[in-house]
This record gives structure tokens, sequence and C-alpha cells, in this order.
């Protein structure tokens, strides 16, 4: 603020001394005292559309991208709550014994101060761009990272997410990451420290008031059900899909009870589109890199199983919305060129077509310009694609928050 003052007064002398210079050209018996006072104010009113002009203009993302402008309408958001996988872990990963980690370059890149926080791509996600469109904060913090202290940070919302995870409690042992189960714990063990600290009635106007993401899945088929002959075994697609849509109908009931009130489920993404999985199940990985059908076949019927499922679960005061990002990585994937984009079936990281946490490392070869990529690594997208993610999927947002 001292800095932006500074930057006024010296704006409005220059612009008082130029005006002054052109009185004396036209009466060279003019002084600076003559200039009438109605001009100054105009001149600090004017300093001021410029500076708040270049403020504007200054709230741009790395990548160029722009930061969602906050929500403008009557709406009161104080707190953005995220669980789930990969798709919207901030870092809590970083703080559990797992090798699931993207805590080192070159994932973070184009995060500020190229930090990599844990995000499983080169910069910002999905909720973070939804953190900066609710007016909350610029990015969501995770959790689990000491230095998130009961202040702001915390009283506005955190991620719960764990890279790695799923619906499937197997999902989560065969990673070593955190289950949705103890994602829910944490809420609650949340909810305790803010009653502690602002009240219980304050916690609960703040949580039916926040914003709830939620978004798994992916790893229940990619690395669990079609990954090691355990769950393919004992349960049909079909079974194990409503397995998993118990345990989400679950977590559901457990926010509900704690006062959830705004949330928005996140479906599956077009599982055959993902770089890793058209490697592991091309016939020639190499030239042939066009996307499974089979395999998305199965997340569009889990996502209309997942649609009814929400809409039985509806609760008297609550809002549960369908949140799709199937479509919008379908078509980066079908017409990328719409969205600017050129790569469309490997990451920007490594070869592209099998890198993915500490695979994409230091030593990793990178593209040149992640932006035209829809994937960062082989698996997750870019910074670039989340934001189109974001952009498709905020009706849905505007519609939990009316």
């Amino acid at each position: 603020m001292i800095q932006v003052q500074n930057d006024i007064n010296i704006y409005i002398q220059l612009l008082k001394q130029l005006i002054c210079n052109k009185a004396s050209m036209w009466s060279p018996s003019s002084s600076c005292s003559h200039v009438p006072q109605i001009i100054l104010y105009l001149l600090q009113y004017s300093s001021l559309l410029v500076l708040i002009s270049n403020f504007a203009e200054a709230r741009r993302s790395l990548s160029g991208r722009i930061i969602p402008d906050p929500v403008t309408r009557n709406i009161s958001v104080p707190a953005l709550f995220v669980f789930g996988d990969s798709t919207v872990d901030a870092g809590n990963n970083n703080f559990i014994k797992t090798i699931t980690k993207s805590n080192f370059p070159p994932y973070g890149r184009d995060f500020p101060n190229h930090i990599p926080t844990g995000r499983f791509t080169n910069g910002r996600l999905v909720t973070d761009f939804l953190a900066a469109y609710v007016g909350i904060k610029e990015y969501v913090p995770a959790y689990l990272d000491p230095s998130v202290g009961l202040d702001h940070n915390l009283k506005t919302g955190v991620c719960f997410a764990s890279a790695g995870t799923g619906f499937d409690p197997l999902t989560a042992q065969l990673s070593g990451v955190i289950p949705i189960e103890r994602q829910l714990k944490y809420f609650k063990e949340y909810k305790a420290k803010m009653e502690g600290q602002i009240g219980k009635e304050r916690t609960t106007d703040m949580i039916n008031k926040g914003l709830f993401v939620i978004s798994a899945g992916t790893n229940d088929f990619i690395l669990n059900y079609f990954g090691p002959p355990i769950r393919s075994q004992t349960y049909s697609i079909s079974t194990y899909q409503d397995f998993l849509l118990q345990i989400a109908q679950h977590l559901l009931q457990g926010l509900l009870e704690m006062g959830a009130r705004r949330i928005g489920f996140v479906g599956l993404p077009p599982l055959g589109c993902l770089p890793a999985v058209i490697t592991a199940n091309s016939l020639d990985a190499f030239t042939k890199r066009g996307c499974i059908e089979r395999l998305s076949s199965v997340a569009r019927e889990y996502n209309r199983l997942l649609q009814s499922k929400l809409k039985s679960t509806q609760s008297h005061g609550a809002k549960i919305v369908y949140i799709d990002i199937y479509k919008p990585i379908e078509d980066m994937v079908k017409i990328p060129q719409q969205f600017g984009l050129e790569k469309v079936n490997k990451g920007c990281c490594g070869s592209g077509i099998i890198e993915a946490a500490f695979l994409c490392n230091p030593y990793s070869v990178i593209c040149s310009d992640d932006s035209k990529y829809v994937f960062w690594d082989a698996v997750h997208p870019t910074e670039a694609a989340y934001y189109h993610i974001f952009q498709s999927v905020r009706p849905a947002i505007d519609q939990i928050l009316h």
C-alpha cells in the first residue's frame, strides 16, 4: 500500500506539472496556484483509475492465464474444503510415508515462485482456480502441512485429498496413501479445532456456507481394478462401480452430518485418454496412441450411475451437484486447436507416455511449452488444461452457490 500511495503521488505531481507548463504557455503570468482545485481532484481520480487498471492487468497467472475474478454477486463463501485424489491434492502426500509424491522439480515449475508443492502438475489445480473465483484465496493449502496454522489460511478452508487414493480402501492401501475414510476423520478433527478457535456457532455457519469438492475414482480403476488381479477376481465392472458408489455415498452422508450444505461431486475423466493408460493398452504404444474406448466407456457408465446416486442422495437444505470433467477433457483431446493446444496423447514430462510421480523428476527432459499440452505427465493435466476444465465447470459451481 505504501508503494501504491507513492506511485499515486508521483503520478499526480507529474500531471500537475504538465498542466502548469501548459498553463504557462497559454499565459506566461500564470502559475500552478491558479490551476483549479477541481482539476487536481480529477487528476487524483484518473490516477487511481490507471493504477486500478494496472493492478487488474497484473492479476495474471503464470503462463499468461487470468486469475479468475472473484464472484461479484451477493454470495458468501467463507471456506473451501477439498477431498479426493491427485486431481485435487495440494501436497498432503508430502507429509506421509509414500512414494506417491511430487514435491520435487519439474513439478510446480509454473507455480508461484516455482515451488513444487506436491501438486501433480506444473502449476495450479482446478480447486486453486476455484478458490480465487469465489474470492477466498489464490490457492488451497494442504491440511497436513504444519505451516498451515490456526490463521486465515486454515479458517478459509483446506485440502484433505491424497494422490493415489480412491473410494475403495484397497486403492489407498496399494499406494500407501490417505484413504477417503481418513480424510473424513481429518475433517472432523479440523471442525473440532475450529470450534475451539472461533466457537461452535461460527464454525457451524462456516461449514454450512462453505463449498465442498470431492474428486476421486480414477485410481480405483487404473491402479486397482485394471491393475493387480484382486478386485477383478471378485467383482464385475458393474458390481465394482456399485461398490465404489456405496462408499462415495457414505462420504457424502458423513459430510452432510457434519454440516456440509454445498457439495460439488466430480465425475471421472475419459480414462482411456490418459497417456499412461494408452501406453498400457495400445497394441503399439509408440505409433497407435488413440484413446482406449473400452476404458472410457467404463468412465461414462460410472458417471451416469454417479449422477443417479447424487439425485437420490439430495438432502433437505443441501445442494449436491455433479461436476462433469469428462466432456472438457474429451473436447481438449478431440479438438485441441479450439483451446490453443497441440499435444493430446502424451505428457510434457519425459517421454510423456509412462512418467508420473518419481518417474517425472529433475533428470527428466521437459517440453519447451507446456501450455500446448493437455497432460503434464502421463496421467495428470497441465495447468493450462486445468484452467480450461475450470472454465467448463464454472456453471456447475454457480449452481451450487445459488
